[in-house]
Formats: structure tokens, C-alpha cells, sequence
């Protein structure tokens, strides 16, 4: 059976299991047995009865995140039944309370495993929160930035200087990917106010982001490569590859070099004199053995001065929040 069958199947199952009563629904027939009829789902949900067949019946294959949403209401579905039911749809489960920034102890110790590799963390909001000390010797160190400094749709939308240089098609991917990842974020943790405030800040401060935002466009995080311009060892091009953490959400961004190649060569330099030159020994707290750095405290980005992030508007408009231009440019993402 297709991903599309078992989605109607479980539908199917679900709508039979639940009598008007139990959701809510008056009932004119006393001996009625059996579930929910099209009709009676569809005045809960709101959709339409022929839509909710062609669910059904494998027909209409891409519900969106709100028609499952609805769906799982009006079925009276456990969190775990939720869960499976944005699967079969091929969605992201949604999640509750806010953006998970914590790094698992196994996934700390891989990555701290992978010397010679300059790597960066990131959560779900495109903030960063945990890298390595060869990703500040490339890119510059993140400890020297604001913690909006740190987010890199920010950095990228506000005009933030960067050591690291697209090509206008390279950036038009990663514009698209990152909007998309941000709207994604925002039907997993619809409660999280710093995710909200930030996507207000953006469409504020960015046009170019407003329009991206409003035109619902998708993208991903392919293989590409970057170039970075390194103060010290000049230009260096490598492969980035981004990798996401079930679980966590977590987002790892990996920059690498073929060996024998210029850039591998200056990636070596770096591992050996970088931290030194940039100074990371007075940067974020180390973890225990294993490589990385983090920013002490509870990791979220939060807007110049460290304290609480405004309360957002309804529906994720801009907050009062502080002038972009007063952030002092961040070392690059």
C-alpha cells in the first residue's frame, strides 16, 4: 500500500471510531452505530465532503500542515496518533512549546570527533549555538557577536558583513531555503515568541525577505559550494553540506575540502595557527572533552542587551524591538 492508501486508511479508521457525541455533534438517530460521516467531519473540520473522500481514497495527496491540524481536532487524535498522521502525510510533526537549542551528548561527541572540519550547530530558527574552534578561525568567531548576530537569516537579510561570498544564484537557493526553514519552524512551534518575534523583525528590517516571506516559496539545503575570504590565508573555497538531527532539529552546517587542494591546505593552517590568531580561548564556555564551544546560559538568541525578547504582535508581526543598524557586524555564517 502507497504512503497516499495508508493515510486513507488510517483517516478511515479514525472517523469510524468516533461517535457525533464523543465530538461534539448532535445525533437524530438514537440507534445509529458506527463513526463520523463525511459530512458530519466535514462541518468540524471545514473542508469540504469531497475533498475528505479524495483523502480517503488516495486522491488528494499534499494536505497542508492547517488541514491536518484541523483533521487531528476534529478526530480527537492522541499525540501520538497526531504525530503519525503528519507522517503518512509526509509533513513535520508539529511540536509544542519552543525551539529546542540543546545539543545531545552523542551528537556532541561526533561532531567533536570530526577534526579538520570547521562546523557550526544550528536550531531550527537558524540560530547558532554550539561550533567548533576551526568554524571561528574560517568564518570568525561567534563569540564576538551580538547573539542576533548569530542568526543567519538575520545576518544574511539585514546586510550583516561576511567573510563568506555568493554567487547570485547560490544565493537565491539559500534565501529560498532559509525562508522556507523559517516557516516550517513557525507550524512546528507555533507558541514560541522569540521564533514569532524574529520572523517580525525580518519582514520589518528586510523587503527582500517580506516579499520571500509572502510569496510561500520553497526551498532546500543542497551541496554547494562557498567561497569564504579569509583575512589571513585569503581566499578559500570549500563544500558545504547541511545535515539535520532527527529528534532535535538541529541543523549541521559542515565545510570541507577535498585533500591535496589549496583549500585543504589552508584549512590545515587554520586548525593549527586560527585559534590563536582569533583569540577562542576567550570566547564560549568548551564542553567536556569533545571539541565544541557553546555560549553559556540557555543558548537562545536574544536582541542586544541579553535580556527577555520583546513580546512579538499577533501573527508574528514586529515587535518594538531595538535599530538593526546598532548591531556591530557579526564574523560571518
Amino acid at each position: 500500500m502507497t504512503r497516499h492508501g495508508e493515510l486513507g486508511t488510517a483517516l478511515h479508521r479514525w472517523r469510524d471510531r468516533l461517535a457525533p457525541a464523543e465530538a461534539g455533534l448532535p445525533s437524530d438517530e438514537p440507534a445509529r452505530t458506527g463513526g463520523l460521516r463525511h459530512e458530519e467531519l466535514a462541518r468540524l473540520t471545514g473542508l469540504s465532503v469531497d475533498y475528505l473522500v479524495r483523502l480517503e481514497e488516495g486522491r488528494a495527496t499534499s494536505p497542508s500542515a492547517q488541514v491536518l491540524t484541523s483533521l487531528a481536532c476534529a478526530l480527537r487524535l492522541s499525540d501520538d496518533e497526531r504525530r503519525h498522521l503528519f507522517l503518512l502525510a509526509g509533513q513535520s510533526p508539529p511540536a509544542v512549546g519552543r525551539v529546542p537549542d540543546r545539543v545531545p551528548a552523542g551528537v556532541r561527541r561526533l561532531l567533536g570527533r570530526l577534526a579538520g572540519t570547521p562546523i557550526g550547530v544550528y536550531d531550527a530558527s537558524w540560530n547558532l549555538i554550539t561550533w567548533n574552534p576551526l568554524w571561528a578561525a574560517l568564518v570568525g568567531d561567534p563569540a564576538q557577536v551580538p547573539p542576533r548576530g548569530r542568526n543567519a537569516a538575520w545576518q544574511h537579510f539585514t546586510g550583516r558583513p561576511s567573510r563568506i561570498v555568493h554567487t547570485p544564484e547560490q544565493e537565491a537557493r539559500f534565501e529560498a531555503a532559509l525562508v522556507a526553514d523559517l516557516r516550517a519552524a513557525t507550524l512546528r512551534y507555533p507558541t514560541d515568541v522569540r521564533l514569532r518575534f524574529l520572523i517580525g523583525e525580518l519582514r520589518r528590517a528586510s523587503s527582500r525577505f517580506a516579499v520571500l516571506w509572502n510569496s510561500r516559496i520553497a526551498g532546500v539545503h543542497d551541496s554547494a559550494t562557498r567561497t569564504v575570504h579569509h583575512p589571513d590565508v585569503g581566499p578559500v573555497t570549500v563544500d558545504c553540506d547541511t545535515f539535520t538531527v532527527p529528534g532535535c532539529d538541529l541543523r549541521i552546517a559542515a565545510y570541507s575540502a577535498a585533500s591535496g587542494t589549496d583549500a585543504a591546505d589552508k584549512l590545515a593552517l587554520l586548525d593549527v595557527i586560527g585559534t590563536e590568531v582569533i583569540g577562542v580561548a576567550t570566547g564560549p564556555v568548551r564542553g567536556p572533552g569533545d571539541g565544541l564551544v557553546q555560549e553559556p546560559g540557555d543558548g537562545l538568541a536574544r536582541w542586544p542587551g541579553d535580556g527577555p525578547a520583546p513580546e512579538p504582535g499577533d501573527g508574528g508581526e514586529p515587535g518594538s524591538g531595538t535599530d538593526p543598524a546598532a548591531d556591530p557586524a557579526p564574523a560571518g555564517t
